[in-house]
């Protein structure tokens, strides 16, 4: 059974005169219907509301959307939907990712016709970090100034391959929360986060995590022929990926981060032993962030047999 774990993301930064959070919910699970997925769950608290969706998460605060779809979903089209409702000139910034896929061809668009959809709107830049026949992220953004605050960070880890023991565990038909929960040792790295987890059938987790205004988000796809385990969250991920990797022992990751431009202390690094670090790249973006884009790998001890496909 394959499934395309990799994902899409759009974060939407509006201005003062908007309140993310007095949006009704239906307004909510409608865009998250243009994008082909469902909602599932929700949790908040006074400073964030959390959707768990069938293909990944929703964030919603105050001042900000943050949005994030796995599979053959259509995020351009909710993104599109919410600008029709509200208008581009309430957005101060708009920050849209798409990184490679395992099944591109699969998909119902390419980052290319996702930013001429954009530009149709707006006027914007497009990145890409690190080299096309590689592991690689896309990047769109406004081309407008923005100012984020100095505690604005982002921080995304990619894994792909897990150990046979993680895969062993995450694909059991029967596991439940609890375990996935143990393998990953939340009860160490977010203590104090209130928790909104589900398990897909026959395989696949998904994960919201709140506290005050802090987020997490965890988004596993255990199948051996399409592997792929995504972490993003606005907290410290220096510890929180040691005990990560440390769980999963990937074949190779992606480690990318986005620190406010004014930041001398962003740039983590997150080479592990054993590992290599194959591309690394960075750069100002004119919206206010410096991003990073890092790709490591493990060198593998014997040869490798192929895949069976027939």
């Amino acid at each position: 059974m394959i499934f395309e774990g990799s994902e899409k993301k759009a974060e939407i930064i509006v201005g003062p005169n908007l309140n993310l959070l007095d949006i009704s919910d239906d307004f909510w699970s409608q865009l998250v219907e243009k994008a082909q997925a469902t909602i599932l769950s929700t949790i908040n608290n006074e400073n964030i509301k959390a959707f768990l969706l069938s293909e990944s998460s929703l964030f919603v605060w105050k001042d900000r959307m943050l949005i994030i779809t796995c599979g053959q979903t259509t995020l351009i089209k909710a993104i599109d939907f919410f600008t029709d409702r509200f208008g581009k000139d309430v957005i101060k910034q708009l920050i849209f990712q798409r990184k490679n896929e395992y099944f591109s061809h699969m998909q119902h668009s390419t980052f290319a016709d996702d930013v001429k959809l954009l530009e149709n709107k707006f006027s914007g830049q497009a990145l890409r970090f690190g080299n096309i026949d590689d592991h690689h992220n896309f990047i769109y953004f406004l081309d407008q100034e923005y100012a984020p605050s100095a505690d604005d960070h982002t921080h995304e880890l990619l894994m792909y391959e897990i150990s046979c023991k993680a895969r062993e565990i995450l694909t059991n038909e029967s596991v439940t929360k609890d375990e996935i929960r143990q393998l990953l040792k939340l009860d160490k790295i977010l203590p104090g986060f209130e928790l909104d987890d589900f398990v897909f059938n026959p395989y696949g987790y998904s994960l919201n995590a709140i506290k005050d205004d802090n987020y997490f988000t965890c988004h596993i796809t255990p199948q051996e022929e399409c592997p792929y385990i995504s972490f993003e969250t606005d907290i410290n991920m220096k510890e929180i990926a040691d005990v990560l990797i440390e769980a999963m022992e990937p074949i190779s990751y992606d480690f990318i981060e986005f620190c406010p431009n004014q930041d001398g202390s962003c740039g983590l690094n997150l080479k592990k032993e054993d590992y290599i670090a194959k591309t690394q790249v960075e750069s100002y973006l004119k919206c206010g962030y410096i991003m990073y884009f890092s790709h490591f790998y493990k060198v593998r001890p014997n040869r490798l047999k192929p895949y069976k496909l027939l």
